[in-house]
């Protein structure tokens, strides 16, 4: 009788680093763009009592032989109000032959690292050659693994970031500073971050944009992780329409993404969008083509990042002996 392997957060950490998930992540959106990925968009649930949402993503990679689920909730009040993360996931990884349920495994930290990888991914194939400089918007979880991944695809020199909270871009400043060894500065404005770098990072929350064209400079690449739900957006419409566009997805870029809100108001069609990061990865399309182009990455998450990833883990496991076993039909 087939056991599932149940794997807690400690262990996924021990199973993979950040340098192995840019590499996952970069196969999913390989094999999404290549058709051999049944992905349908991610189904959403709204709390607007709780100002919460609960998505439901599955996937199931053909070439590969691998597939699973991802349900994964969006709680801003979390961290204040219940001392819990704004955000959590459980994966679930099944056997396509027979649907028995082999993994299931924390995905709160896998869906904080493939996140970061994506914008990763990105940079390397959308930001200009010897890019150094980096401004962070947004100082939570996501900001400090967007920092970790482009670490991986960038000789970083120096960085900017801000939020809202004094104390918290200081404090991401000097653990940031710490961990990698070059200057990040905190500084009192977004403008003040995304003025003069090479690379852009926003994640926030926001859904009025707070990134003005006018502070991007010409050959700046935009990694724009914020917006994952309806409404959101980080940067401003004239921003955009004047940028080259990559998308993971359009089906959840046109919904959720930084253009949904663009696209439901008729200034940006699928016509306008440059293409997906993955036809970029694969050739079929090219990347940045001058040094001159601002370049905007439009990241949704995909499940097919999930579930590679979460199958490294569960391959490791295995070979390692790690987590604890059940049957679930005893």
């Amino acid at each position: 009788m087939p056991e599932t392997i149940i794997l807690n957060q400690s262990e996924i950490k021990e199973l993979i680093d950040m340098k192995e998930v840019i590499k996952t992540v970069e196969t999913g959106y390989r094999e999404h763009a290549k058709r051999r990925v049944q992905m349908p968009a991610k189904k959403y649930l709204f709390f607007k009592k709780y100002n919460g949402d609960l998505r439901i993503m599955p996937c199931y990679i053909r070439s590969m032989d691998e597939s699973g689920v991802k349900c994964v909730n969006v709680h801003p009040d979390n961290p204040k109000k219940y001392n819990l993360p704004t955000v959590m996931a459980i994966i679930e990884l099944v056997d396509p032959k027979t649907g028995f349920p082999i993994a299931i495994m924390d995905g709160t930290w896998i869906t904080n690292m493939r996140t970061g990888a994506a914008g990763g991914v990105a940079t390397k194939y959308l930001s200009r050659e010897n890019s150094e400089t980096l401004g962070i918007v947004g100082a939570g979880k996501q900001a400090f693994t967007q920092l970790m991944a482009l670490n991986e695809v960038m000789e970083i020199k120096k960085a900017k970031v801000f939020c809202r909270t004094c104390a918290s871009r200081q404090g991401f400043a000097n653990m940031a500073s710490r961990e990698y060894g070059f200057d990040v500065k905190a500084v009192d404005s977004a403008k003040e971050a995304v003025e003069n770098v090479d690379v852009v990072i926003t994640v926030t929350p926001a859904k009025d944009p707070i990134i003005r064209p006018e502070w991007i400079c010409k050959g700046t690449h935009i990694n724009a992780m914020g917006a994952d739900a309806p409404g959101k957006q980080e940067l401003v419409n004239e921003l955009l329409l004047k940028a080259k566009i990559v998308i993971d997805c359009w089906e959840q870029a046109r919904h959720s993404g930084e253009i949904n809100v663009p696209v439901s108001e008729g200034l940006l069609e699928r016509e306008d969008i440059h293409g997906k990061i993955g036809d970029v990865i694969i050739g079929k399309i090219p990347g940045r083509e001058s040094d001159d182009e601002i370049t905007v990455f439009d990241s949704t998450g995909l499940a097919v990042q999930d579930i590679t990833t979460a199958w490294k883990v569960y391959e490791r496991a295995l070979q390692m002996d790690i987590g604890q076993k059940t049957n679930f039909l005893d």
